[in-house]
């Protein structure tokens, strides 16, 4: 029995031993490739490069409207471990040849605490040192302290160039020490041919990238802007979706609102035993947006607005007027073929603008009669609008309120003129109507925010007083009041209440066109890849309905017509022009010297209209605020959405949209 004990743990040596010669032979010699492989894999280093040339913006037509152009910048790569002196140095003989602006408060500390150790070792106390013994503080709390306890005085000391120099101690020493440093975004060739004279230790001159605009100020407030280095308010979602701090990225616009698509795929290096690097894949560029823009029209509407500004300048009372706003759409999808916001400024050139088209988005306005198509509508979804019925066009007295009346006797009126002529009183009577009470003289409509709300939510399934949904961040739907009264009410009806952007205009137009269909607005047509090929495409959203019948909205498109061929629109478009639109006037305010509270009475005007092109229909909006003014002496408003309207609707009858 003892033998057999002895042969059975020999035994079990022995296969113990064979497991292990075998696991050795295996390693060193039939899988040796495979974990060498493995083990590379685990230990090489790879890093990804500066940020990719971002995609580029073209319109329609695939005219190129926002580009990269390459630059030269002033680099730094760490040899070795430089120590703080030696990179100080660096900083100092780079100044010699540009200069940085001067260091923030938080770099400064940084830039302190390594040029003064012993000065801050000082602030921290025998208790606080204890406390790093016990392990109730971590090294890390410490050092916050130090950089806590650095008195501003000690800060505000030092000179401008030392700031200076701070400046470019923190950019030499931002993301991995293996990665490349942009120093200088942009050097001149004088300035490169200088530094690299010098063969400063570990400063190269490094290709990089900037946007440009080959179209110059047209459409640059929509395109936004990149930004070097990720801003600090949206530093934890940027980080997450796997951004280095110093990555180029979209802060605004078009190129926020599509980062995910423009940015580029960054080129991969992999990090040599000396820590320089070597290229392991290409950085690829973004994809390209197409937006729904068409640059030539664009371009003939901006001169069209610029050069009315120019004129309409020289005509009375238009003290105030600094400017104006038009787009032109296609009603059917809601993209956005061209769009213009111009601002003259009044600096002794009256050819000089600002372009200020994205304003369109959030700065709101009163808009006037020009609401009275979805007035109307309210009034036919309520049953209190009779067809057909011709009333005498008067005034409204309330009590407490001053009467108030169209801008002038318009006579005998039905639903359809109402429109034509624009007829204040006819929208005061279906007001009064939808409080289920009838007019009489000095009357109390006791008007709720129930009867309110009824407009408000027909308007908004319009687009006035809601979202557009247009793919542009930080839209605005301008101003709803929040006072109730029976005079408020009968402004709302004829858009002296609340205010709307004019985009919103654009919109509710298009929905008039589509007999209640609400559909988004859009600037984005298309975006592709590096192959041509379209990774994402625009599709109409409806975004509300109205339950009205087609025969109303034949009826409004009617007064809307009448309103161009013979109405308050006449000579807007050329009679022989089949089309339909509204005008509106409004009583606004302004704040003629500056100050910050309005004090100027003006009259701002707005224009809506469906016309045909040459192979479909557009939709064309027009806003100017304070065109005109009461002076008390002349009574004159310039045509200047008129003429706007005539040019462009002559130029679209023969322009393929």
């Amino acid at each position: 029995m003892k033998k057999k004990s002895i042969w059975y743990f020999y035994g079990i040596l022995f296969l113990i031993f064979s497991f292990l010669i075998y696991r050795l032979y295996s390693l060193n010699f039939l899988n040796h490739a495979y974990y060498s492989n493995l083990l590379q894999d685990k230990t090489e280093i790879y890093i990804l490069g500066e940020s990719a040339p971002r995609g580029r913006i073209l319109d329609v037509n695939g005219n190129v409207l926002v580009d990269n152009i390459l630059v030269e910048q002033v680099a730094y790569h760490k040899i070795g471990r430089p120590r703080f002196e030696d990179e100080i140095k660096i900083a100092e003989e780079l100044l010699k040849f540009f200069s940085v602006e001067e260091a923030n408060e938080d770099r400064l500390r940084n830039y302190f605490m390594k040029k003064n150790p012993e000065l801050v070792d000082s602030y921290i106390t025998l208790e606080e040192k204890q406390l790093l013994q016990e392990r109730k503080l971590t090294q890390q709390d410490l050092e916050q302290l130090k950089k806590d306890r650095i008195k501003l005085e000690s800060l505000e000391s030092l000179s401008s160039h030392e700031k200076q120099v701070a400046e470019l101690y923190a950019r030499m020493n931002e993301g991995y020490s293996y990665q490349n440093k942009i120093l200088l975004k942009e050097a001149d060739s004088s300035l490169v041919a200088k530094i690299s004279e010098q063969n400063i230790s570990g400063v190269f001159i490094h290709q990089g990238w900037k946007r440009s605009y080959p179209y110059g100020e047209t459409l640059k407030s929509f395109f936004g802007k990149v930004s070097q280095g990720i801003p600090n308010e949206k530093k934890d979602y940027y980080l997450s979706q796997g951004y280095a701090l110093n990555d180029m990225v979209g802060i605004s616009y078009l190129e926020e609102q599509y980062e995910s698509f423009l940015k580029g795929e960054k080129a991969v290096y992999f990090v040599n035993p000396d820590k320089t690097l070597t290229l392991y894949q290409e950085a690829k560029r973004g994809n390209d947006l197409y937006l729904s823009i068409d640059i030539v029209l664009q371009q003939k509407l901006e001169s069209t607005v610029k050069d009315t500004l120019t004129r309409v300048k020289k005509l009375p009372n238009t003290e105030y007027l600094k400017e104006s706003y038009a787009m032109i759409g296609d009603p059917y999808t809601g993209a956005i073929r061209a769009i213009v916001g111009e601002r003259i400024l009044l600096n002794g050139k009256l050819d000089s603008f600002q372009e200020i088209g994205v304003n369109a988005t959030f700065s709101s306005f009163t808009v006037g009669s020009i609401v009275k198509g979805a007035s109307h509508t309210v009034g036919y979804l309520n049953d209190v609008i009779e067809l057909d019925k011709k009333i005498k066009d008067s005034c409204v007295k309330l009590y407490l309120n001053p009467q108030k009346c169209s801008y002038k006797e318009l006579g005998y009126l039905d639903d359809i003129t109402a429109l034509k002529w624009s007829s204040n009183y006819y929208q005061f009577l279906t007001a009064i109507k939808m409080t289920g009470k009838k007019y009489i003289y000095d009357m109390k409509l006791d008007a709720s925010e129930d009867i309110f709300n009824k407009y408000r939510n027909v308007f908004s399934m319009y687009g006035l007083g809601s979202l557009t949904g247009i793919d542009l961040p930080n839209e605005q739907i301008g101003v709803i009041g929040k006072k109730y009264s029976d005079d408020l009410l009968l402004n709302l009806t004829i858009g002296q209440y609340d205010t709307y952007t004019p985009i919103e205009l654009l919109q509710y137009i298009n929905t008039i066109f589509n007999s209640g269909k609400r559909y988004s607005l859009s600037l984005m047509h298309e975006i592709k890849n590096n192959s041509n090929e379209v990774v994402f495409s625009y599709q109409p959203k409806l975004m509300s309905e109205i339950s009205l019948d087609s025969f109303y909205y034949d009826r409004i498109r009617e007064g809307f017509r009448q309103v161009l061929y013979n109405g308050t629109g006449s000579g807007y478009v050329n009679r022989s022009i089949l089309a339909y639109g509204k005008t509106g006037t409004s009583e606004s305010f302004y704040d003629s010297n500056l100050d910050g509270v309005v004090d100027t009475k003006t009259i701002s005007s707005t224009f809506a209209m469906i016309g045909p092109s040459k192979n479909s229909s557009y939709s064309m909006v027009i806003v100017t605020p304070n065109l005109s003014h009461y002076d008390g002496v002349k009574d004159y408003t310039a045509p200047f959405n008129r003429y706007i309207s005539d040019e462009m609707s002559q130029f679209l009858l023969n322009y393929s949209i």
